[in-house]
């Protein structure tokens, strides 16, 4: 195993770090040290060094790999975003719908009790008015709206 021994601060001059975090290192054990004189030594393999490490990894490779995995991740961001503006126009559209249709109650209600009262009429049976008694209220409940009865409102 090729390496060297250096002092603390060239060891952290060529490990990229700071001095402390050397010594961290010596006294959790993950640099191999030793005193001699008075000084700290530690001993640093070629390839823990940032010069080791380079002549280790081919940079190029890891950059091209890590540019292909950022182009997928904007492809897909890309398609998310267009699937979230395709849900909101679709939510817009609904509201807008659920609005008319809303607006609409009124008038088919209205509609509705017209049907009802000139069916009466032609039928012969009383239409309901205040004070007529039971017959009166039996009316009433059957004149609940289509859309009460179909949706339970």
């Amino acid at each position: 195993m090729a390496g060297r021994w250096l002092d603390v601060g060239t060891a952290a001059h060529e490990l990229g770090i700071s001095t402390d975090a050397v010594r961290k290192r010596i006294a959790r054990g993950t640099l191999r040290s030793d005193r001699e004189d008075g000084h700290v030594r530690v001993w640093l393999d070629v390839g823990e060094t940032e010069a080791g490490r380079e002549a280790q990894v081919d940079g190029e490779a890891l950059v091209e790999v890590l540019q292909d995995h950022i182009t997928d991740l904007r492809v897909q961001l890309e398609a998310e975003r267009e699937a979230r503006r395709r849900a909101d126009t679709i939510i817009a559209q609904l509201t807008q719908a659920n609005a008319a249709l809303a607006a609409r109650v009124p008038e088919l209600e209205a509609a509705e009790s017209h049907e009802d009262a000139s069916e009466g009429a032609a039928e012969g049976t009383p239409t309901s008015t205040p004070g007529q008694g039971t017959m009166g209220a039996q009316n009433d409940s059957q004149r609940v709206p289509w859309w009460r009865r179909m949706f339970g409102a």
